[in-house]
């Protein structure tokens, strides 16, 4: 029987966290915003309530997982005690842009800025997902030869079963939106988000594209998404943004003109008004391009 709540790893050559596993039987560990430099999955077995995740407000109930990026704003207020568990890693320890086609998270569980950052464990996945936590718990207790990949390799099922299970839960969203007047409108505003972001910046130009007024667009927006239209913008910009600076070693000015910004500097601060850390600091931070300098 294993009694210990909290097991952590360091990277040894800058001090950083690598990859943590705890139980968590209270919301002290959440009961402020959120914005760490690594990814974190935050299983609430019992307990309910409200989180708030970037720009959005979500009600949750128990046997919810939930899944957020570096850097990403997130904070839990219960309306009964929580108990769970969390797993924190940092992309130095698994990079789930370079492992994409090997878990497929990055877009499902990470990185979808059209969907609530969590899904619901039925008692199916539960039962798997148990048996990889215990794993993971006699794993960190047990430092010998290969212990950084059977810890991968227990993550990666660990994000598979995650990123498959909210896959199966996506055809329910999509079914309720087509008993609505506007999926058609939504799926629109998502492809021209993702064909223009990086040259239109303004929701008047996403109304124009899609012949609707922008009061209308700003209604139908918050009603689906629970964000309002620049919010959406600027969250996918952000994102390719992050992306840029963890798997290149394009400078600051360059990722800024690629994204539709002339001005480095007007860049910098947008960027650090919606991650809250300068573009810098989070490429020295989340530090695989520096790694690979």
């Amino acid at each position: 029987m294993i009694n210990q709540s909290a097991f952590t790893l360091v990277n040894p050559q800058n001090g950083n966290l690598a990859f943590k596993f705890f139980v968590f039987e209270d919301n002290s560990h959440f009961d402020h915003i959120q914005r760490n430099n690594y990814f974190s999955l935050i299983w609430v077995k019992e307990g309910n309530g409200k989180v708030k995740a970037d720009f959005a407000e979500y009600d949750f109930e128990a046997s919810t997982l939930f899944a957020f990026s570096p850097y990403q704003p997130y904070m839990f207020t219960p309306v009964k005690p929580l108990s769970g568990i969390a797993i924190n890693f940092h992309p130095e320890f698994f990079c789930i842009y370079k492992h994409h086609k090997e878990v497929s998270c990055n877009g499902v569980l990470y990185n979808n800025i059209y969907s609530p950052p969590f899904v619901r464990v039925d008692n199916t996945s539960a039962a798997t997902l148990d048996m990889l936590c215990q794993q993971i718990k006699i794993e960190m207790q047990n430092p010998d030869l290969a212990q950084y990949e059977l810890l991968v390799s227990y993550l990666k099922i660990f994000l598979i079963t995650a990123a498959r299970l909210k896959t199966q839960q996506q055809p329910e969203t999509m079914a309720e939106l087509k008993d609505q007047k506007e999926p058609f409108i939504l799926q629109k505003l998502k492809d021209a988000i993702e064909e223009n972001f990086k040259t239109r910046h303004s929701p008047a130009d996403y109304a124009a594209l899609l012949f609707i007024t922008p009061k209308a667009l700003a209604k139908i927006t918050k009603n689906h998404f629970h964000k309002t239209l620049s919010s959406l913008i600027n969250e996918r910009i952000i994102i390719e943004a992050k992306r840029e600076l963890y798997l290149t070693n394009k400078t600051i000015k360059e990722i800024a003109y690629e994204l539709g910004y002339e001005d480095e500097y007007y860049f910098s601060r947008f960027f650090k008004v919606n991650a809250e850390v300068s573009p810098q600091m989070y490429r020295d931070t989340v530090g695989y391009a520096k790694a690979m300098a």
